[in-house]
């Protein structure tokens, strides 16, 4: 088969993580993320076989949270001791690293850039072992004249109304959901917990046999789902180990460039991975506006759309990674796209096991899938990648086999707007009698139910968000099923179950 010479291609893949040795978590040997970032893209420059990182014609960063470096394009570059043409910095959300790659193969295609480095890394762990030893740390910063682009759009994430009730933290969100999804299945409170226990235990054990990853212990379903002294509840019903785990040191690039450039470059044809198609959407942006808790259509159509335009349905995809940071992304997503829980959904081992960095997970879900459509020639591969409360999302198709028409990508969000919503009650006017739809409880650092949070829908279909302090409450909802109950919420919110 003839290959465009303008095809994007993935030529290399590098995956870094440090752990400090110093003794008692010391920061003597810590590395700032710039520098996990340069040694992802040595290790990405090595996996082509080249011998050194070739010059890109721009290099480009997912968002990071641990260190503000001004221009962190340009602090990596120098790292690796070459001259940005270009650099560029992309918003906000766990989706990032997806989207980057799709607009990155369209320009590519389009004879815009001809070698592009992506990279994304945080150094979280080591910034927060500074803060609480008040130590300040000597990390570089860019000249104050460099001004990186931004890449992406960014979307305001939470309703005043929403943040006024508390309801503000992904943590607080996703447990919501997962309740919804309980109820909506028909399950009991303990057969849905081994339902995710040993869902989060496969996960597990695909990190365990990953080098790449943060945690390498394969884990019961029985020791993810009870709580401890080291396993606390943190949002009904997650506990710590369910969680994703954003308390790592660790960086992922991938370089993408045209099929010309590759052979220009000698890379062996048989490290070559094609991104044939992706999407790119988003969800009602505001939760209050969701019309159900229970489903993500956006990740149903985004998704679907994707695999239409690589010309495969889900049945054709051999090699999976679902965007993970909480139980229900997974479930949402693989209700919406189509997949058995039951069948491998990560390539990582996931957010909580494998390692949350912020907005760059996915960027390592691709690198890992790089590594894995090599390993099975021919296969595809599907990532799905998730910003914001199950709200963003980004979808690639991979494989090792060229695409017969080019990348193609896909925009739908026209028809995800026309899609059915809710609107939000406020004011005193709209308290009353409703019924809970979605809740979780939040727990303290030492445990104890403190804070109940409830969706909850009036007669009328519109939504209202319902909130208790009272310490009763919140210990009951943690037992049995809450999910249809009937409740009132006052003017101020107040939440009160019968």
């Amino acid at each position: 088969m003839t290959i465009d010479p303008r095809t994007p291609v993935l030529i290399g893949a590098g995956q870094f993580l440090h752990r400090t040795s110093s003794s008692g978590g010391g920061l003597d040997d810590a590395l700032d993320p710039s520098t996990l970032m340069a040694e992802a893209i040595r290790l990405a420059a090595t996996d082509a076989g080249l011998a050194s990182v070739p010059q890109p014609d721009s290099w480009r960063v997912i968002s990071l949270l641990s260190w503000r470096y001004g221009d962190p394009a340009w602090v990596v570059a120098q790292r690796l001791g070459l001259e940005p043409r270009d650099t560029a910095i992309t918003t906000m959300g766990g989706n990032s690293p997806q989207t980057l790659l799709n607009s990155t193969a369209l320009e590519i295609q389009r004879g815009e850039v001809d070698l592009v480095v992506l990279t994304g890394g945080e150094a979280w762990r080591t910034r927060m072992r500074a803060r609480a030893a008040d130590v300040e740390l000597p990390w570089p910063k860019a000249p104050e004249d460099r001004m990186p682009r931004l890449l992406g759009d960014d979307l305001q994430m939470n309703l005043a109304a929403e943040r006024d009730r508390g309801v503000s933290m992904p943590v607080q969100v996703y447990p919501m959901f997962e309740t919804a999804i309980r109820a909506a299945a028909g399950r009991t409170m303990q057969d849905h917990q081994r339902v995710i226990g040993e869902l989060w235990a496969r996960f597990s054990e695909v990190a365990a046999a990953n080098p790449n990853a943060w945690l390498r212990e394969a884990r019961t379903a029985a020791e993810i789902t009870t709580p401890t002294a080291k396993n606390r509840m943190i949002g009904f019903p997650y506990t710590k180990s369910m969680v994703s785990n954003n308390d790592v040191d660790m960086a992922a690039a991938v370089i993408m460039c045209s099929a010309e450039r590759a052979a220009a470059l000698g890379v062996p044809r048989d490290r070559w991975v094609f991104p044939h198609a992706g999407a790119d959407c988003h969800e009602h942006v505001f939760i209050s506006n969701r019309f159900s808790f229970a489903d993500t259509p956006a990740v149903e159509l985004g998704g679907r759309r994707a695999l239409q335009l690589a010309g495969l349905s889900i049945d054709d995809v051999e090699l999976v990674d679902l965007y993970s940071c909480f139980p229900s992304a997974v479930q949402l997503g693989a209700q919406s796209l189509g997949l058995s829980l039951d069948r491998p959904l990560t390539v990582t081992g996931g957010l909580c096991f494998a390692g949350g960095p912020w907005n760059s997970y996915v960027m390592h879900s691709i690198a890992a899938m790089v590594q894995a459509l090599r390993e099975r020639p021919g296969a595809n591969g599907l990532v799905w990648a998730n910003g914001g409360y199950a709200t963003k999302h980004a979808f690639g198709v991979y494989s090792t086999t060229p695409p017969a028409a080019g990348f193609r990508h896909a925009y739908p969000q026209a028809e995800i707007d026309a899609m059915p919503r809710r609107e939000l009650a406020e004011g005193a006017e709209d308290a009353g009698a409703a019924t809970i739809e979605a809740y979780t409880v939040m727990h303290s650092r030492d445990g104890v139910p403190e804070t109940a949070l409830a969706a909850c829908l009036l007669p009328d279909g519109r939504r209202a968000w319902g909130k208790s302090t009272e310490t009763e409450l919140a210990a009951a909802m943690c037992v049995g099923e809450w999910v249809g109950r009937g409740a009132t919420v006052g003017a101020d919110g107040t939440l009160r179950v019968a």
